[in-house]
């Protein structure tokens, strides 16, 4: 499949292109991860590799169709009404498939994409106004000022917090989570984190905050274990076992409770840690994470791993401990039985936790 053109819209930086050669000119000196990106894109190829981020296990590369990649632009463009023209502004990296993903809307759609170098406060003396981007969590925590410079966003690469959440309600903007990965080429569902009532572009009857909404042409149904299965052949030829555990509320709507494997068996109840931790956010005001360690009489005992630099172990513990007995959603097999601190945490390059890897910190 080999792409020798593109939108006849679509602009990077204010500048149009009339051949795919004098893009590649002007990425080449722009920008080598796009130009690299770019590329790669109007090869020969059918196909490009891509990274993963390795948040829940080793990184590796996958392969993915361009056509499944183009399929995927137009189903969030029909979505979001996203259509020629579009103002966008690219501010994740490249290198990583929401990055790439953001260019191949733009070349197919038609989009008008500003590209940025990423950091983690991308709209920081930004002025101008954008129809859409893509954040992580963190930048979108560190953009709240700015954020009604963008009419419309999708954060994805971990979980927005309760308190970020919060923050987020008298913002304008209407804010996204997304549900996906690297094999589904992004996202396949989208939650909407605030404006659950506001009558605008995006139809939001029916939406609720703790629900993922699939986008069109996907299926989707639970396994043995309670995960999610996708059903979605635009974008993947392959039936996609997920390690997510789900309820589902509809044929396309469901709720995400945790992570297959993260599930910690402790005494014969079942923990989910991403649930515990959405309550135990009321509380903290750093990065934390729970996990579960063996345990002679448990098998596995619940803990509570927070970032801190810490001179005075004993006082934070009993602090936190104190807070943490205020929660009344939390029922008593949810109560942390011990607390360690951590100077910091182990990262992706894509900012997410590696838990797995944090946790070897810990001399128990």
């Amino acid at each position: 499949m080999k792409l020798d053109k593109f939108h006849k819209d679509f602009q990077l930086n204010g500048i149009s292109f009339s051949s795919v050669d004098e893009l590649l000119l002007y990425a080449h000196d722009f920008s080598d991860e796009v130009y690299r990106f770019l590329e790669t894109w109007f090869s020969t190829d059918f196909f490009i590799y891509v990274k993963t981020s390795g948040s829940t296990g080793n990184p590796k590369e996958i392969k993915l169709q361009k056509e499944q990649m183009i399929h995927s632009a137009f189903a969030t463009g029909n979505y979001f009404n996203l259509k020629e023209s579009t103002t966008a502004l690219l501010c994740l990296h490249v290198d990583f498939i929401a990055g790439k993903m953001m260019l191949v809307r733009a070349l197919s759609l038609g989009w008008h994409l500003d590209v940025m170098k990423p950091n983690s406060s991308p709209l920081k003396g930004l002025k101008k106004k954008y129809d859409f981007s893509a954040m992580v969590p963190l930048q979108l925590e560190n953009s709240i000022d700015s954020l009604h410079l963008i009419k419309k966003i999708i954060v994805g690469g971990g979980e927005v917090s309760k308190q970020l959440q919060n923050k987020l309600q008298d913002i304008s903007t209407n804010v996204f989570a997304t549900y996906g990965m690297t094999e589904t080429i992004t996202h396949i569902a989208v939650k909407k984190l605030n404006n659950l009532f506001f009558q605008g572009e995006i139809i939001t009857q029916g939406l609720h905050e703790e629900y993922y909404q699939t986008l069109p042409n996907v299926e989707i149904y639970k396994d043995a274990r309670n995960c999610l299965v996708i059903v979605a052949p635009k974008i993947s030829k392959n039936v996609i076992f997920t390690n997510d555990i789900v309820q589902l509320i509809s044929d396309t709507q469901f709720q995400w409770l945790g992570r297959f494997d993260t599930v910690i068996n402790s005494g014969g109840v079942k923990l989910y840690p991403e649930r515990i931790e959405e309550k135990l956010a009321k509380i903290m005001t750093t990065r934390f994470f729970v996990a579960g360690i063996t345990d002679q009489k448990l098998g596995k005992k619940l803990i509570l791993l927070v970032e801190l630099k810490t001179n005075n172990v004993l006082e934070d513990k009993q602090f936190i401990n104190a807070e943490i007995k205020k929660i009344a959603s939390l029922s008593k097999y949810e109560i942390p039985k011990e607390i360690y601190f951590i100077a910091a945490f182990i990262e992706t390059p894509t900012k997410k936790i590696q838990r797995k890897k944090t946790l070897n910190l810990i001399d128990f």
